[in-house]
């Protein structure tokens, strides 16, 4: 495996060295991060990135297939745009984590910011998914047309909503599951809140214990905690807005 030190160095020169070693490469890892952005943009399959540290915006921007796991907090817009591949973060996330992703997979082992899962989409077999450990702040879901979005608070204090303000605001699309209560002050007025169906259990099962094989705990004790499902009663939420009465 390629060793990279990233220090002071800006983002320019140190993607510049990430991707010159990947051209004779499948694995590099990257120390000391301190910030850069875009690392990890546009990681093609086979190819995978180990960093160590705090990666700065839009890393894992556009993943073409390939793989990043990061061992420190990630800033804002992880896995921008991503189309396959997958992400581990061993920390918190900041907004917008996996802004309008369309294929792929991101687990983050504790808490995320605002706006998780904005835009997030799907298209026959590209079903995006991300699971959250902790809790995530406002806007879950934000103008969410597909995929998965799961959330375990397991980091929830009793004071602290699992999910902020405004969850599933214009959803349109996919489907959110969250362990645990959800405030119905904090919904969208066009989100309804279901039980789980069989088909969305067992998808659920394979998400936690994948979580767990990447970050340790329980499974079966996460499991123990209900689900709530979270899914649009309109394709139009908005429809109101831009239509005459």
């Amino acid at each position: 495996m390629k060793i990279v030190t990233a220090g002071k160095r800006g983002f320019r020169t140190l993607n510049a060295e990430v991707r010159e070693a990947l051209e004779t490469e499948n694995e590099v890892r990257i120390e000391d991060v301190n910030g850069q952005r875009y690392i990890g943009a546009g990681l093609d399959r086979g190819k995978r990135l180990e960093v160590h540290g705090t990666p700065g915006n839009d890393m894992g921007a556009y993943l073409n297939g390939g793989t990043i796991e990061v061992f420190g907090n990630g800033q804002e817009a992880v896995g921008n745009t991503m189309g396959g591949g997958s992400v581990t973060v061993h920390g918190h996330v900041g907004d917008t984590l996996g802004y309008a992703m369309r294929d792929g997979e991101i687990y983050v082992e504790k808490r995320a910011g605002s706006r998780a899962g904005i835009h997030m989409k799907e298209f026959r077999e590209m079903q995006p998914v991300v699971v959250i450990g902790g809790t995530v702040g406002a806007f879950l879901g934000e103008y969410m047309a597909g995929g998965t979005l799961v959330v375990l608070g397991l980091d929830r204090a009793d004071t602290h909503p699992i999910v902020g303000a405004h969850c599933a605001t214009g959803m349109h699309g996919g489907r959110i599951f969250v362990r645990g209560e959800v405030p119905q002050e904090n919904l969208s007025e066009h989100i309804a809140v279901l039980a789980p169906d069989e088909k969305d259990l067992t998808d659920l099962d394979r998400f936690v214990r994948e979580y767990c094989a990447r970050f340790g705990g329980d499974a079966a004790e996460i499991l123990k905690v209900p689900f709530q499902k979270l899914v649009p009663t309109t394709s139009r939420p908005y429809a109101n807005l831009y239509t005459p009465n």
